[in-house]
């Protein structure tokens, strides 16, 4: 089991303000309050860097989905709604046209 670690950062009187906002409104310890929106934070950067290497060629979908740490699904769905071109050309194309068609003749699904 890993074990957790303490990190410490100087922050503004107005983030602090925030914190002790979430705190009372979800009923929970500093820690708790701080975490929350880290993981999600690192999380969105983990989806967009994935998005950025899958962008420029450097990664398949799949190394990509590994990258943030989701499934192939949602990273499809990540690239899709921030209008990141798919990496399909036309022999891609080609071989996925002669895949079904020989599925079909072949009765396969």
């Amino acid at each position: 089991m890993k074990k957790e670690q303490m990190i410490a950062s100087r922050v503004s009187p107005d983030l602090i303000a925030d914190l002790q906002k979430i705190e009372e409104v979800e009923h929970v310890d500093r820690s708790t309050a701080v975490r929350r929106p880290l993981y999600t934070a690192i999380r969105d950067w983990k989806l967009d860097y994935a998005a950025k290497l899958y962008a420029e060629n450097l990664v398949t979908t799949a190394r990509a989905a590994q990258e943030a740490g989701v499934s192939v699904r949602e990273m499809m769905e990540y690239l899709r709604q921030k209008m990141v071109p798919m990496q399909y050309d036309v022999e891609d194309f080609e071989h996925d046209l002669k895949t079904i068609y020989g599925q079909l003749i072949t009765g396969q699904q």
